[in-house]
Formats: C-alpha cells, sequence, structure tokens
C-alpha cells in the first residue's frame, strides 16, 4: 500500500493523520538516504498509534527513546543498517540531551510550574521529553535543537530564578512514581471490572466512562465493556488516572477471579 492507504487505515481522526504522515516521512527519509533520522517527542497515545503503523507498513523500522528507560514522552529514531540503537543514543547522532535546572531550597515548583515556563519561551510540547522533579529543581529532556534557546533565554520558572548545566544522560536519575497495590474479585476481568477496581469506581460508572471514551488499554482507545484485560496492561482514565493490572489469577472462596493492581497516586 502507499502511504495514503496506510493513512486511511491507521489515522483516528485529521490530527492522528498529520502525525503518522509524519512518521512515515521520517522512516522513508532514513530508508531511502541512509542517514539516521527522528521524530518530535510522542506522547504514549501517539506511540502507540505509530507503533501499530509502523508494524504493518515498516515491520523492524523505528526505535523508540526517551533518553532513559521507562520515559513516559519518547520519540521515534529511525536508523540504517550501519548504526546500532546502542552507539546512536549515546553518540553525536541522537537527537536528545538534557538539562539539570536548579532553583532555591523551598521553591517546591511542581510539573506544571516548570512546563509552564518553559512553554512562555515559546516552545512547543513536542520538542520536550519528560520532567523529572528534584528536591532542589528538574531535570530536562529536551530535543538537542532548542537546547541553546534554555541556556540563553530560560531564566525563571514562576518567580524563582533558574540556574542551568547541561548534564549526561547517565546522570538522569528518575524517581519510581508511587503506587498504591490494590487486590479485587471479579466474575471476569473484563474492562468494566477491571476499571472499576483499579480507580475504586462503581461499574455501572467504570461503564458509562468506558462509553464515553475516557478509557484506554496501553494508551489505545477502546469503548467496549466486555473486553477482557491481560496482566500487564496499562489502563488510563481521563480524570482518574493510570493503573496497571500486575495479575489475574486465582480464585477467592466464592469462586471469584482474584485481580492484583497496582494504581499510580
Amino acid at each position: 500500500m502507499n502511504k495514503t492507504e496506510w493513512l486511511d487505515r491507521y489515522a483516528r481522526d485529521s490530527e492522528s493523520r498529520l502525525l503518522l504522515g509524519r512518521v512515515l516521512d521520517q522512516e522513508q527519509r532514513c530508508r531511502q538516504r541512509g542517514i539516521p533520522t527522528h521524530t518530535a517527542f510522542l506522547s504514549p497515545a501517539e506511540q502507540a498509534v505509530s507503533a501499530d503503523l509502523l508494524m504493518a507498513a515498516a515491520p523492524g523500522a523505528g526505535v523508540l527513546f526517551g533518553g532513559y528507560e521507562g520515559a513516559e514522552r519518547q520519540l521515534w529514531g529511525f536508523l540504517p543498517d550501519w548504526l546500532e540503537p546502542e552507539l546512536w543514543q549515546r553518540g553525536e547522532d541522537c537527537p536528545l540531551c538534557a538539562l539539570e535546572a536548579k532553583v532555591p531550597a523551598g521553591a517546591g515548583l511542581s510539573h506544571r510550574d516548570y512546563l509552564g515556563s518553559l512553554m512562555g519561551l515559546g516552545l512547543t510540547r513536542e520538542k520536550l521529553g519528560d520532567i523529572l522533579l528534584q528536591e532542589d529543581g528538574a531535570q530536562l529532556l529536551l530535543l538537542r535543537e532548542v537546547q541553546p534557546i534554555l541556556l540563553t533565554q530560560w531564566e525563571r520558572a514562576g518567580r524563582w530564578p533558574v540556574t542551568l548545566r547541561p548534564i549526561s544522560l547517565e546522570e538522569l536519575t528518575p524517581v519510581p512514581g508511587k503506587v498504591k497495590a490494590v487486590r479485587a474479585t471479579v466474575a471476569s476481568p473484563r474492562l468494566d471490572a477491571v476499571v472499576s477496581a483499579g480507580f475504586s469506581i462503581s461499574r455501572s460508572r467504570a461503564a458509562e466512562l468506558i462509553r464515553a471514551g475516557r478509557v484506554m488499554v496501553d494508551h489505545r482507545p477502546w469503548e467496549k465493556a466486555d473486553k477482557l484485560v491481560e496482566p500487564g496492561a496499562v489502563l488510563t482514565c481521563r480524570g482518574l488516572g493510570k493503573c496497571v493490572l500486575r495479575s489475574a489469577g486465582g480464585e477467592s472462596r466464592r469462586g471469584r477471579l482474584i485481580l492484583e493492581l497496582e494504581r499510580y497516586i
């Protein structure tokens, strides 16, 4: 199939069509010119839909990378045969870089504070990766092309002065997210039952959210409440957050399936 046919099949709307078109353009540019290419940073949902497309249109093409293992925002890197992913990630061709931002003790800035000040410089979200909060500041992942802008123009976050220094990706110190263990019993691992257990809401409310398109499984929309959820699946719900189904096995005394989940708090 040609590009238009692939987009017709996988694009959900005009916005995703534009995104997927850019992904295919970078994959084709790498293949035709034999040079490493990359996309901008993508959200988990954008990563999922583009991964589905690439799996069908260009199997084996592309490496997702966000600067460290477990990064939420990542980009696609397309590499010629002569370049190994590990060398690309640590070499001059890697489009990612990192900055450390220090603020005065007690500033207590949030993720939103840092992001808002960066967007105030005219940067778009696709230029920025994860923001890792520290006790005395934050570590930021960004496209190398915008690093000079931050080093010369970013002076304050909120009302606090910012001191910047470039750091290597090896210096990143991500902190695991806080999770709450949840244990529940259900008749079957249907999506509405798992959402109900994971987010501590009624099953009818869970079904309502699913029908409204507010629930995603592995960052893909799913509007059928009877979908069976496999262990390891990541469930997100707008307004409620994220949880992971860790296991679904064993029976309670009443013969119901035992679920073990982790909810991010």
